[in-house]
């Protein structure tokens, strides 16, 4: 029974097509990590926003026999990079969407029998513990993103160190921008690291500092003249704190009644079918507004331009209220970088900063934690996932 299935998810996979673009920097690691797999049970593999980690990821780990005695499962800390990851790996394999590559976002699940790569949010591989203490149903797991060390995260990474220990033919791959690399390794017992060279188009940066008593909406108006003055076919990706932010924003661009222009919104809250709609261009030139779910993971096509307000809405625990608060706070230097990389992706690109290099400059260097942030209590419900009280 067991050489049938092997047999069939092998015949799967031999089906699907796996070829690497020259132009993506992890083509020339696909050896390299397929060695380390090998050898490893965890991998760290870093690199730059835009190397190809996301996509390729899988079909290195298909190509080195990983996938068949156990689903690939690759977690993203978003639902729209979750769901567009899958649909474009889907594409590059000549897979069915839902079948041989699927995706387990809340309340959508469009996965089958023969699924061999699987994307999910994180918070969904956590409750999969629940009814799944060791995660039978996956051979190969891909932490994506893992520099974000959300609660989700650092709580599936604990997780995954525990169960390694007692499965043996379980390999976790953890992805990364190149900060926390060698915090990874040491705690996945010196795991080896692959640092993924180079990216793709270079990128011009442009800071326009705030002026005197100059209002958001107003800052991105002025950003938005000068990179129309400059261009007016590349897309624009403005990053704002929230969703009030955004509509203010929205307002004042709609009011200047830009010529052939669309302005659209992108923030967690969106449905799905309205998220897609960003990897849809039409002929118009698009002023898309978003917080930092376009941070990471996703190629928007066309953006040729990012502008960087330089603010995020944190969740932060209030110790003198008690309570989960979320804060508009300054962006960290790595999380400006990770803006940057937006554009320079698919052609040159320009990033225009609303604030000065000198405040670039100030900015905390790395997020604090998460879980350093959040209510004690939350913290000690680690305690409780299934594998912990072994």
């Amino acid at each position: 029974m067991k050489y049938n299935l092997r047999k069939k998810f092998e015949n799967i996979a031999n089906r699907l097509r796996r070829e690497y673009p020259a132009e993506l920097p992890i083509t020339r690691y696909v050896a390299e990590i397929a060695n380390a797999v090998k050898n490893h049970q965890a991998v760290i593999v870093c690199g730059m926003t835009g190397s190809g980690k996301t996509t390729q990821l899988p079909k290195i780990l298909l190509d080195a026999g990983r996938g068949i005695t156990g689903r690939i499962g690759c977690t993203q800390p978003r639902r729209l990079a979750a769901v567009a990851m899958a649909r474009r790996l889907a594409s590059e394999m000549n897979a069915q969407y839902g079948v041989e590559v699927g995706c387990k976002v809340r309340f959508d699940d469009h996965t089958s029998a023969e699924t061999l790569v699987k994307f999910m949010t994180d918070g969904i591989l956590l409750a999969e513990t629940g009814h799944d203490r060791n995660l039978r149903q996956y051979d190969t797991i891909i932490i994506d993103e893992a520099h974000e060390r959300s609660l989700n995260i650092d709580f599936i990474l604990g997780y995954l160190k525990k169960l390694l220990e007692q499965r043996s033919d379980l390999k976790v791959i953890i992805s990364s921008a190149t900060i926390d690399a060698e915090i990874f390794s040491q705690f996945f017992n010196d795991a080896p690291i692959i640092q993924v060279e180079g990216r793709g188009y270079p990128i011009v940066d442009h800071f326009m500092p705030v002026l005197d008593d100059e209002e958001l909406p107003a800052q991105v108006w002025r950003a938005v003249k000068w990179v129309s003055d400059l261009d007016r076919h590349g897309d624009i990706l403005v990053f704002l704190p929230g969703e009030r932010e955004i509509r203010d924003v929205a307002d004042a661009l709609n009011g200047r009644m830009i010529p052939y222009t669309d302005i659209l919104p992108l923030f967690g809250r969106l449905g799905l079918d309205e998220q897609q709609h960003i990897f849809n261009p039409g002929r118009n030139r698009r002023i898309i507004l978003s917080t930092n779910v376009a941070e990471t993971s996703i190629t928007i096509p066309r953006i040729q331009y990012v502008i960087d307000s330089g603010m995020v809405r944190m969740s932060r625990w209030n110790a003198r209220s008690q309570i989960q608060e979320l804060q508009i706070e300054q962006v960290s230097q790595a999380g400006a970088k990770q803006r940057r990389g937006r554009c320079g992706r698919l052609r040159d690109g320009v990033c225009v900063f609303l604030y000065s290099e000198e405040v670039l400059s100030s900015f905390i260097t790395t997020d604090a934690k998460v879980i350093s942030q959040t209510n004690f209590t939350m913290r000690l419900s680690m305690r409780h996932l299934p594998i912990m009280k072994s």
